[in-house]
């Protein structure tokens, strides 16, 4: 597996010869530094950790700042593991696009934007019930009978009620890499990853 950690920047459209549209997110990828190389014989497993986005060292821990020290680079934001990277890689090596190629089937992790407390209708898309004119009662958008009163006696669990909606953790499969912009270190692929913009994501192939 290789992946890298990105910043989710927008969306926009490319059109192809024939005319046909497609949407696009651009996701920017600056170099991502390995901070740790971990191996079966020191760790039970393959894995690098590769971390991106300076951070003042008044706002980081001294463990941290002597975890990075020792591949040679600042303290960092954000880091992540992935595990049996198909790339061989020294402490304090950087991780770049060029990892990827135009026509790749990449997968994008991030967490999607946070919605709030949502009714039925919106979180679990209700229709609702009764009418919406003639006076009738103010109740369209409830979600009706949550349980049985005659033999439960209670609401069973992972009944679909009003709640907390958005900030998962989604993973989008099946997206290609359209293009790669390496003087801006930008990555194009189809379709729409989750997160607003600004968000961290991780693209791994």
């Amino acid at each position: 597996m290789k992946g890298i950690i990105g910043k989710k920047i927008g969306m926009t459209s490319i059109f192809a010869a024939d005319g046909k549209q497609t949407a696009c997110t651009i996701i920017e990828a600056q170099p991502n530094t390995v901070t740790q190389v971990k191996t079966i014989e020191t760790d039970g497993y393959n894995a690098l950790q590769l971390a991106v986005v300076d951070k003042k060292e008044k706002h980081s821990v001294k463990a941290e700042i002597n975890h990075f020290a020792k591949a040679n680079t600042a303290p960092k934001r954000f880091t992540k593991e992935f595990r049996n990277y198909s790339l061989t890689k020294a402490l304090g090596e950087t991780v770049g696009i060029d990892i990827f190629a135009e026509g790749d089937e990449v997968e994008v992790v991030g967490t999607s934007k946070g919605k709030g407390f949502q009714g039925v209708v919106k979180r679990h898309g209700f229709s609702g019930v009764g009418e919406a004119s003639h006076g009738q009662h103010d109740r369209q958008r409830a979600p009706g009978s949550i349980g049985n009163s005659s033999d439960a006696s209670r609401v069973f669990k992972g009944m679909r009620m009003a709640g907390r909606m958005g900030g998962d953790r989604i993973k989008t499969k099946g997206l290609k890499v359209v293009k790669l912009f390496p003087e801006k270190n930008y990555i194009l692929v189809t379709g729409c990853v989750p997160g607003h913009n600004g968000s961290i994501v991780l693209i791994q192939k």
